[in-house]
C-alpha cells in the first residue's frame, strides 16, 4: 500500500512537470528530444515508458513516483532535492531567510545582507542562518523579494566592480533566463563567485559547464564550473560603493 508521504512526492511530481512543461524543457509531442519518451527515459530508463509518467500525472491512479526517480528527477532538471523530497523550500531554487517583523509591519527593509561566506553555504534555507545575523535594509528603485546583497573582497573584478563595493542581487529560476557575458553570483559547490558568465553546453544542448569571466583578467584567468542541481544563479542588478 502506497503510504501518504509517497502520494505527497507524487504531488511535488506533478507540480514539477507542470513547471517544466511551462518553462518548455518538456514539450509532449516533441520529436527533437523533449517528448514524453525522452523524459521517461532520463527518469525511468526506457524511452517506451511515457504511459507510466502519464499514470504519475493522472490523479485517478494509484500509481507514484518513487524517491530513486524522483532523484534522477533532480539531477536531470536541477530540481531544488529538498523540494522535491522533503517539501522545502521551492521547486527550483533555495529560500532566502524570510524578513523579520513585528506587529505586522516589516523591518529594515527588503535587502538581505549576508557575507559571500555565510552565503556559500551548502544550504540558504530559514533555519541557516542565526537570528541576530538577519540584517535588512532597503534602496530606492528596488522593490520585491529575493533580493541578496553581499561584499566584493579583492581586485577581480576592478575596474566594474571595486574591492569593498556590495553588489545586490536577485536570482534567476534556471540557465534559459542567463544571459551570455552579463555578471552574476554564481553559488555552487560551497563557494561563491561574482563574474561575467557564459554557458558551455554538451551536444544536446544541455548547460553543463560555465565560464567565469573576471573584469580584471590581467591578473585572473577565466575558469571553467561543472553544474549541477545545487548550482544557483544570481543576476546582480546594483552596485554599492563606499563614497
Amino acid at each position: 500500500m502506497i503510504g501518504e508521504d509517497r502520494r505527497e512526492l507524487n504531488e511535488r511530481f506533478v507540480k514539477v512537470f507542470h513547471m517544466l512543461e511551462e518553462r518548455g524543457e518538456i514539450v509532449k509531442n516533441d520529436r527533437n528530444g523533449k517528448g514524453m519518451g525522452d523524459f521517461a527515459e532520463k527518469i525511468l530508463g526506457n524511452r517506451s515508458y511515457g504511459h507510466i509518467i502519464r499514470a504519475f500525472l493522472n490523479p485517478d491512479d494509484n500509481r507514484c513516483i518513487d524517491y530513486k526517480h524522483a532523484r534522477i528527477l533532480c539531477s536531470e532538471y536541477g530540481v531544488n532535492e529538498s523540494y522535491m523530497l522533503d517539501g522545502m523550500g521551492t521547486p527550483f531554487g533555495l529560500d532566502l531567510p524570510k524578513q523579520p517583523a513585528f506587529a505586522g509591519q516589516a523591518l529594515g527593509g527588503n535587502i538581505l545582507f549576508t557575507s559571500a561566506e555565510a552565503f556559500a553555504g551548502a544550504t540558504v534555507e530559514p533555519d541557516s542562518f542565526a537570528k541576530e545575523d538577519f540584517e535588512f535594509f532597503s534602496v530606492p528603485g528596488l522593490t520585491g523579494s529575493g533580493l541578496v546583497a553581499l561584499p566584493i573582497h579583492g581586485n577581480s573584478m576592478e575596474p566594474v566592480i571595486q574591492d569593498g563595493d556590495i553588489v545586490i542581487c536577485r536570482e534567476i529560476e534556471g540557465f534559459k533566463q542567463l544571459k551570455d557575458n552579463k555578471i552574476y553570483a554564481v553559488k555552487n559547490n560551497g563557494s561563491v563567485w561574482v563574474k561575467y558568465v557564459q554557458t558551455l553546453k554538451n551536444s544536446q544542448g544541455r548547460v553543463e559547464r560555465l565560464k567565469l569571466i573576471s573584469a580584471n583578467h590581467l591578473e585572473h584567468d577565466p575558469f571553467e564550473e561543472e553544474v549541477n542541481e545545487y548550482t544557483r544563479l544570481y543576476e546582480v542588478i546594483r552596485r554599492i560603493s563606499d563614497l
